[in-house]
């Protein structure tokens, strides 16, 4: 399973929009990685921003 799709798992399951470290706890992943998951996520506009720092699944 690669990083964006954990990424993706992680926000989906929180049900309430996560900033990146957050999403790098529940995960695992180093928060470079997770990083660079949600910039690869936010380009496919499959992540949206509710708040600034705050992301969450469409």
């Amino acid at each position: 399973m690669d990083a964006a799709t954990k990424v993706l798992e992680a926000m989906t399951k929180a049900g309430k929009p996560l900033s990146a470290g957050q999403v790098a706890e529940l995960t695992g992943l180093d928060k470079k990685e997770v990083d660079k998951a949600m910039k690869q996520l936010k380009k496919e506009d499959r992540i949206t921003s509710p708040k600034r720092c705050y992301w969450e699944p469409k």
